[in-house]
Formats: structure tokens, C-alpha cells, sequence
């Protein structure tokens, strides 16, 4: 989970998480407090200063991953670049606050709340007066109605990704006056601030040809401190300038660009000034401080004709590939170039923070070893997370604290340490677990040539940015279905079926059914350990072995650029599992497969992948850790939940969250459920994601916002003689 603001959840928060219930309530009730306070691992860098000390005018140059499919959030295309335009230039009633919290946005509403409880909800909402569309009509009413017909899900014409909440509302009607809006609720609602933001126009929601087309390359009414001006398919940019009809602070920027460039180039547009701004990965940030700090200010070309050993020598200081170093003509001119960037880039800075995202373990429980929930646990207690937190955050002067929540992060109200259910790192008791289960050294094996993953063919390795892939950013998770089984029960573990599609059917474009094998019997109660005095060596004295098969587990990475840092923890994740006997075969896949032919359709063992934290788990973290269940044509529809593990009671503990309007109760449900989900060890949450910005130095109010949703009308360039606080920003 960058993602900042309460809006668009189906981009900026797919939830990440899994579902638990072998461990009785008293032993969750003890792995942390519901009182348990938090604050933010890192706070927003952003160089704050007051707008009286931002120019007036300039063009801000935004680099994207790519130019958006559609400026629709509401549809499944929809991107990160979607959210970027919507939070700039569409309402939103909420927004997050430095802890992830919704806070009422003041430049659209005087108050929201809840007035009625009894016989139905009713929110009231009291707009701002001065609340006006681009083209002078208020906003009222008839655009909150507009948009809840088009996202109930009861019109199957509007092609959209996400219904929840609006499905709930049974009516909504003018109040006293054109600045009231009553939303009238048919079922309780917790998460009633995650909705109407961001609000579209009645223009965009009215129609389903509206909806579905006519918002996907235009925007002609908006209401935010910027209009959309253009989306330019030549130059790649979406153009949006300052709207004449904003009635709060006014937009320091005469222009914002968000512009598409490809990861790989961003150093590049920043040292040509192509770009202000852009997300980086931690080489770039590496090549950036080595500008900063390269001889010691001085210009890294000489005035004349500089010898080709010196240029060499200054070139491998300055981070430039060893092995593009050959001699010759070409070479002279690539590093004289690279040089010359690295000069214009000592204008540039990075600003760090951490998303609110974080990347997990998960295990694909429908199958093979890790059907057995032992095996699972086993996994989980081999690992130190806290090492692996370093691997990634250590080197870039970040907090190295391993995330203890699958729903909620550090600052966050509903967060608390729940890692407790599963217990810390013990390769004792990993292979009492192992053994338990039936995994024993020494045992014979039967030879047989590994399946490759399914999809595009995979660089396979014997063991082993962050590059993590985000879901919920690129790849969209299929549809939402329900579904319970009330059979089920706290005391037992979950039973995938012994054969599943892809996930979600057929939406994520593969051919069909995959079918897996039987899953092995458990024997003994799900999640126990070793009977008292099982022997369990220190050390594991040879690979582990049950019925002739060894116990390798495949573990699926993305082969892309960016994806160093990954890849350095899933080598980490494979050392720490050949201790106590577990072995791993790691298989790198094309980025655009990564995805779409293994973790959504389940042909992986391990992977690391990240989710987008949410301001509201009950109900974006739901479809994550929904019980599996068996769709129309035979298949599993496992929703979001690509571990496939699920039980009925994690899925009662969110529909109750979802439906108390006491805040503290929902919350201790919310940490109650995320307890059942460390215990299932379906996912191990690792490490919040590390949010690296590159900025030009005199760009103020803008960088690496963590939790906070943007302020687009406070971004600017600083005035001459002006200074900006140096460091992270306070929340």
C-alpha cells in the first residue's frame, strides 16, 4: 500500500490478509492489548513551509508509472495515476489524516454525522456553501444519489469494480435545505466516511454509458483546486491546471503534469528536468546521494579534455555499471553523459517515509505442503522477521520494525501487535511441527522431475523495493462474491477444496479450471504442536522427507528491474527455511505474469507480494480473507484471498465490525479477527514498505506524504531567500 487518501480503495487498498481459528479464544485474548497505542514508524517528508512562502505559478512535472486507463476510479482498469487526478480535481468527503484516519475535508463539508441509529442509519451530510461544480451547479444531492445508483450493484450496466457500502444504502433525499444530503442506511454501517470519495458529478454517474466510457478520457465537470485541462496520449502526461471556480486556498501551481515514465528512466528525466518529481527505487536513491557527495561539490567533468582513466575512476564512484566499462569511443560518451547527470542531479534530494502498504509472505495453502496448517506454522516460526525488516529498510536509514497487524499499520487506530497468536521465531519448535506433521530427515525420496509454474517460462535458482508487487495497484482482483458456511467453526481449521479455478472465474484471463491434487491427511488438531517430548534438532541433519517426496517449496519472485530488494529477502526467507529442513525453489517470472499466471490463480507454494493498508478493514480486508466458495461452474472463487484459507468465524468477526457503530467495539473486533488470522499462518506480514521520493530541492510540500493525503493546493516551488524545514514533517 504511493496511496494516500480515503478514495478510490479498489487501487489504493485491496487488503492483504488471511484467515485463522485453530487456537482457542483465551490463547488470542493474551497477544496484545486493545488499549495498545501506536504512532507512525516514520512521519511524512515532504519539506512543509506555510503557502506564504511557495511562488505563486510554475509547472509541477509528476512522474507516473503510466498515463491511466481511465479516469474512473470506480472501474477496474483504474490506477494509481486514476487516484492521483481524482484527489486533485473531484470532491472527497474525507481524507486521511498522519495516522490513517478519515478527517471531514472542510472545502466540501461544515459537519457529517450520524443522526439516526433507529429504525435505519441516517448520516447527515451539510456541505459548504460555497461547494460549486466547474460549471457553477452546487453540489447536492442529486450527485450523492447519482453515484450510489451507479455503485449498488443493483444496475448490472455499470461496469463497476467495488459495491461495498453503497450496496447498504436504501435512500438518499434532499435535507432541509440544497446543502443537506440524508443517506439512509437498510443495514448498519461502520465505514459509512469511506464513501462519496471521491464524489463524481451526476454528469459522470447519471448513465451507464457515462459511467463506463464517457469518464475514461475526459473529465468536463470537476470541483477540486485543479481542472483537468488534457490527457496528451503523444507526450504520455495528464495536464490539469488551476480551477477558476475553487473556492478555498487557491493552487500555488499554475500547472500539474503527471507525467509517464518507466522506473528504470526517472533518474534520467529528473537530472534533464523532464521531471520534478518521482518515486524512485533504492539504487536510484544510492545514485542520488552519490551526486550529493561526489568530489565534494566540485564539478565531476574537468574544464578540458579529462584522461580516460580518470573519467573511469570518477564513473565507478559515481555508481556507473562496472561492466559497461570497456574501452572505446561509445564508452566515453555514455560515461561523459552519465557524469553530467550526476551533476545536475545534486539539484535533487530524496525524501523518505513509509507507505501505507506492507509486504507479506504468503503461503498457498490449497494445496501440497502448506495445505497442512502445521507446515504452514512451521514456515512462519523459522523466520526472524525483524532480520528481514533490516534487509530492506536498514540500509535506507528507515525504522527495521516488522509489522504486526494484517489490517491495520503502526498509527493507525485498529493497530496492535497480534503476532502473538503464531509466536516469534523458533526453529525448535518449527521442527517439532515439521515433525509432527510427518516431515522427517534422513527419509527416502522418489526421484521426479518438478513441474514448472504455470504461465511464462520461469529462471529457476535453488535458493534464494522494494520491488514488491502491490496488489491492488496494476492487476485487479476479481469480483467480490459471498458466502458462508455455517458448519464451520473457531475450533476447526479451514478445508480449501481439493480442486479450485482461477481465482474469481475466468476474469483474470486464463483458460480454465486448475485442478490440484487431494490434499494430504493432518492428522492430529490443526495448528498443534509436537507431542511434549517430540525430539526437534537444533539443526536439521538433511532435507526433510514424507512418502518418497521431499519438502520443496516453490517460490515464485518477479524477475523485473526494481525488484533487487525483493528478491535480497526472498534469498534471506530461503536460508532461514533450509535451517530447519525446508527447502526452496525459487522461480523468476516475467513482471506482467507475476500476478496474473501464479498468485491469482494459485500456482506458487511461497511469494512476497504487498497490500495497501486501508482506513477501513472491515470492509476492504473482507474479500481478502473470505472462506473460498464454490462457484457455478465448479470452480473456487476465492475473492482476494490468493492464500485460499478461510474459516466462517474471521468472516463473522468483519461482518460484525462492519455493522457496530461503537468505534471501540468495531476495533477490538477488527484485532480480534486479525488474531484468528496470525494463528491460520495463511500470510506473514514483514515490513512496511519504504516510500522513496525524488524531488527537486526548491519543491515544498510535496514528497513522501506516508499516511496524509496529499494538499495539491500547498505544492509549489519555494520563493527565493525563503527556507524549508529540513527533515520529515511532524503529523
Amino acid at each position: 500500500m504511493s496511496h494516500a487518501g480515503v478514495g478510490p480503495r479498489a487501487i489504493m487498498r485491496s487488503a492483504a490478509f488471511l484467515t485463522a481459528g485453530a487456537l482457542a479464544v483465551s490463547v488470542l485474548a493474551g497477544c496484545g492489548s486493545d488499549d495498545e497505542a501506536s504512532r507512525p514508524l516514520a512521519g511524512q517528508d515532504i519539506a512543509a513551509v506555510s503557502r506564504d512562502k511557495v511562488t505563486d505559478g510554475g509547472t509541477l512535472r509528476w512522474a507516473v508509472d503510466r498515463l491511466p486507463e481511465t479516469l474512473n476510479v470506480f472501474q477496474a482498469d483504474a490506477d494509481a495515476g486514476t487516484t492521483r487526478v481524482a484527489q486533485a480535481v473531484l470532491p472527497s468527503m474525507f481524507r486521511l489524516d498522519g495516522n490513517g484516519q478519515p478527517v471531514r475535508n472542510p472545502d466540501y463539508l461544515e459537519s457529517a454525522k450520524v443522526v439516526e441509529t433507529e429504525p435505519r442509519q441516517v448520516v447527515l451530510y451539510k456541505l459548504d456553501q460555497q461547494a460549486v461544480w466547474s460549471d457553477g451547479r452546487e453540489i447536492g444531492a442529486a450527485d450523492f444519489a447519482a453515484q450510489w445508483r451507479a455503485l449498488s450493484g443493483k444496475d448490472t450496466a455499470y461496469w463497476t469494480a467495488r459495491n461495498a457500502g453503497y450496496d447498504r444504502i436504501e435512500k438518499i433525499e434532499r435535507g432541509a435545505d440544497d446543502l443537506e444530503v440524508r443517506v439512509t442506511f437498510s443495514r448498519p454501517y461502520a465505514d459509512w466516511r469511506s464513501l462519496f470519495s471521491p464524489l463524481y458529478p451526476k454528469d459522470v454517474m447519471g448513465t451507464p454509458d457515462a459511467f463506463n466510457d464517457g469518464a475514461r478520457r475526459k473529465l468536463p465537470v470537476t470541483a477540486g483546486p485543479f481542472r483537468l485541462d488534457k490527457v496528451d496520449t503523444k507526450a504520455k502526461g495528464v495536464v490539469l491546471n488551476r480551477n477558476p471556480r475553487w473556492w478555498g486556498q487557491p493552487a500555488k501551481l499554475s500547472e500539474l503534469v503527471l507525467q509517464a515514465v518507466p522506473r528504470d528512466q526517472r533518474a534520467t528525466a529528473l537530472a534533464n528536468g523532464t521531471v520534478d518529481l518521482a518515486d524512485i527505487d533504492p539504487a536510484d536513491v544510492d545514485r542520488i546521494d552519490r551526486a550529493a557527495q561526489g568530489s565534494g561539490g566540485a564539478p565531476l567533468l574537468g574544464a578540458g579534455r579529462t584522461s580516460a582513466k580518470k573519467l573511469r575512476d570518477v564513473a565507478l564512484e559515481q555508481g556507473f555499471p562496472a561492466d559497461q566499462l570497456p574501452e572505446g569511443t561509445t564508452t566515453r560518451k555514455k560515461i561523459t553523459t552519465y557524469l553530467r547527470e550526476q551533476e545536475a542531479l545534486r539539484d535533487v534530494e530524496v525524501r523518505k517515509s513509509l507507505e501505507p502498504a506492507y509486504t507479506q509472505l504468503a503461503l498457498n495453502g490449497s494445496t501440497g505442503p502448506l495445505a497442512d496448517e502445521r507446515v504452514r506454522r512451521a514456515v512462519a516460526r523459522a523466520l526472524d522477521r525483524k532480520a528481514l525488516a533490516k534487509v530492506v529498510l536498514g540500509p535506507l536509514g528507515l525504522p527495521a520494525v516488522p509489522v504486526g497487524s494484517h489490517l491495520a499499520l503502526s498509527g493507525q487506530p485498529a493497530y496492535t501487535d497480534g503476532s502473538g497468536s503464531l509466536g516469534s521465531q523458533d526453529a525448535a519448535q518449527a521442527q517439532s511441527l515439521l515433525a509432527d506433521a510427518g516431515w522427517v530427515p534422513g527419509g527416502p525420496i522418489t526421484e521426479k522431475k518438478p513441474d514448472k509454474a504455470a504461465g511464462a517460462p520461469a529462471v529457476k535458482e535453488s535458493a534464494g523495493g522494494d520491488g514488491t508487487y502491490i496488489v491492488g495497484q496494476d492487476d485487479k482482483p476479481p469480483h467480490r462474491a459471498t458466502g458462508d458456511d455455517p458448519k464451520d467453526s473457531e475450533e476447526r481449521a479451514a478445508q480449501p477444496s481439493a480442486s479450485e479455478g482461477n481465482a474469481g472465474g475466468r476474469r483474470q484471463g486464463q483458460d480454465g479450471p486448475q485442478h490440484t491434487d487431494q490434499h494430504p491427511p493432518q492428522g492430529g488438531a490443526p495448528g498443534a504442536y509436537a507431542p511434549r517430548g517430540t525430539a526437534a534438532p537444533a539443526v536439521a541433519s538433511g532435507p526433510l522427507a514424507k512418502d518418497g517426496k521431499a519438502l520443496t517449496l516453490r517460490f515464485v519472485l518477479p524477475s523485473g528491474p526494481g525488484s533487487e530488494s525483493l528478491r535480497a529477502v526472498a534469498d534471506q526467507i530461503s536460508q532461514m527455511l533450509d535451517k530447519v529442513g525446508i527447502a526452496t525453489e525459487i522461480s523468476k517470472v516475467p513482471d506482467d505474469s507475476y500476478f496474473r499466471d501464479h498468485i491469482a490463480s494459485g500456482q506458487y507454494d511461497l511469494a512476497l507480494y504487498s497490500w495497501p493498508s486501508s482506513a477501513f478493514p472491515a470492509t476492504d480486508a473482507r474479500p481478502i480473507y473470505a472462506k473460498p466458495v464454490p462457484a457455478a461452474d465448479g470452480s473456487l472463487n476465492v475473492e482476494q484471498n490468493y492464500t485460499r484459507i478461510g474459516t466462517d468465524q474471521v468472516d463473522q468477526l468483519f461482518d460484525q465490525a462492519v455493522a457496530t457503530l461503537d468505534e471501540d467495539e468495531s476495533r477490538a473486533l477488527i484485532r480480534k479477527a486479525d488474531s484468528r488470522i496470525w494463528a491460520q499462518a495463511g500470510s506473514i506480514p514483514l515490513y512496511q514498505r519504504p516510500q522513496l521520493t525524488a524531488v527537486r530541492k526548491n519543491l515544498v510540500n510535496a514528497g513522501s506524504f506516508g499516511f496524509r493525503t496529499p494538499l495539491y493546493e500547498d505544492m509549489g516551488f519555494l520563493k527565493k531567500g525563503a527556507k524549508a524545514a529540513p527533515g520529515p514533517s511532524g503529523d
